[in-house]
């Protein structure tokens, strides 16, 4: 996916890219693929699969979900960025946090969101188990995303303490979620999730299964979850 297929097809979902933000994508190529040389951020590293499989994708979520209000957004374990950094720049009046475990991503992550002079962006460099354990932060956020970190039944035990009460879990999935949210419908439902849409699409070119999950909080997740550390995917809510 080369930059002008990228913006038409954009232009097509209703995402009109100011050249601005076009040189802030080309920014963050540039800056992904010269810090990749230092540390391990992506396998993809060509132009257009990095446009079409982390780009475009992360931005996907915005064609089943409105980010046009303002909003505060967690993303759970955002590696290298996907999908909060594409989403804010596209939508930059939202207020990002993100949370990874390993401390040379959030640095990297930090060097990136000043490059691109990005505003409202927080970083934690935390575990997502005790984050969604601090008082501060558990349970405050509009939005809480995860890009195929683990799966739902996991997921959700990561991600649904953070979310406000009202608020929306958004998880973005390559492979088929049926099977998943079979096996996650009890740690939903326990930690105070109910699913609202799945919306299954392909990607462009490639042809790839995705699924964009919905999910909306609606009730206090109890004070237990998460549990500690390596617990949930150790031992899923069944």
């Amino acid at each position: 996916m080369d930059t002008s297929l990228f913006t038409t097809m954009l232009e097509e979902k209703g995402i009109s890219l100011s050249p601005t933000q076009l040189n802030q994508f080309e920014t963050y190529y540039n800056l992904l693929v010269e810090w990749n040389e230092k540390m391990n951020l992506t396998a993809i590293t060509d132009k257009p699969e990095v446009y079409l499989k982390h780009f475009f994708d992360s931005v996907s979520a915005a064609f089943y979900f409105d980010f046009s209000k303002e909003a505060s957004i967690c993303d759970v374990g955002a590696g290298a960025g996907f999908p909060s950094i594409p989403l804010k720049i596209c939508f930059p009046h939202l207020k990002i946090s993100i949370v990874d475990s390993l401390q040379k991503r959030i640095t990297f992550l930090e060097e990136l969101s000043k490059a691109l002079q990005l505003e409202n962006m927080t970083f934690y460099h935390d575990r997502a188990e005790t984050f969604g354990q601090k008082q501060d932060i558990r349970e405050t956020f509009d939005i809480v995303m995860a890009r195929a970190v683990a799966r739902m039944s996991v997921l959700s035990e990561l991600c649904l303490p953070l979310v406000k009460v009202d608020g929306t879990f958004i998880a973005m999935k390559a492979a088929s979620v049926a099977e998943e949210l079979e096996d996650g419908k009890k740690a939903i439902t326990t930690l105070g999730g109910q699913v609202r849409d799945v919306h299954h699409f392909l990607l462009p070119i490639e042809k790839s299964d995705r699924n964009i999950v919905i999910i909306d909080k609606k009730k206090p997740t109890p004070k237990k979850y998460p549990r500690k550390p390596g617990t949930p995917n150790r031992s899923p809510i069944k």
